[in-house]
């Protein structure tokens, strides 16, 4: 059975146009895996704190070695990597907020870089990603049309992303970026193209 974690991050539970392309993913997705699980991970329901400084220091600490205090600050990093590393397909959509991703993937993201568990430092300095066989794929929507325009600059959001995915070594097969969601005539018509690279990309799964 392949498992898909799909992670929200729009703080719009109603009118959000990167939650309705997830909804298109999911549905088809599923027709590609009937048998499939899909693990719903919802950032505005799901609160997950922006690290602090016992969490950080007991990241440091071997497991051996740490007390109940440690683990209880390691708890929820513990939680997401695991439900991370169990998935075969992760699926993540987001806003474009402020030309970034929402501190809420921020926080999300801040709790799964971690060395010895995603990540390593080798014996030379260089650094190795850990994860294995999972597939990722992202669900980017802008109010305004980045791609091809002076504004391209601007988006840190999809350079980001596909940076600190390559970093952990979780393979970024595609992104879907639906822009000019401000715009009525512009976002039915790039919407459409999306849909349609949705359905291209999970023929070839």
């Amino acid at each position: 059975m392949k498992k898909l974690l799909r992670i929200d991050a729009s703080l719009r539970k109603e009118g959000s146009h990167s939650r309705h392309l997830a909804n298109y993913f999911e549905k088809n997705w599923l027709k590609a895996h009937p048998t499939g699980k899909v693990i719903y991970k919802d950032l505005t329901k799901t609160e997950i704190p922006h690290l602090q400084n016992e969490t950080v220091e007991a990241f440091h600490i071997p497991l051996k070695e740490q007390n109940k205090i440690n683990k209880q600050a390691t708890s929820l990093s513990d939680k997401l990597i695991s439900e991370l590393k169990s998935a075969d397909y992760v699926l993540i959509s987001s806003p474009l907020y402020n030309l970034n991703i929402p501190s809420t993937l921020k926080s999300y993201l801040d709790h799964i870089i971690r060395s010895g568990h995603t990540f390593r430092v080798n014996k030379d300095g260089s650094y190795q990603g850990l994860l294995k066989n999972t597939k990722a794929y992202v669900i980017t929507t802008k109010g305004e049309t980045y791609k091809g325009t002076t504004m391209a600059s601007l988006d840190f959001q999809e350079p980001y992303l596909k940076t600190i995915f390559g970093f952990i070594n979780l393979e970024l097969k595609a992104i879907f970026s639906l822009e000019g969601t401000a715009y009525p005539e512009l976002l039915e018509k790039n919407n459409k193209i999306q849909q349609e690279k949705i359905l291209m990309t999970l023929q070839n799964i």
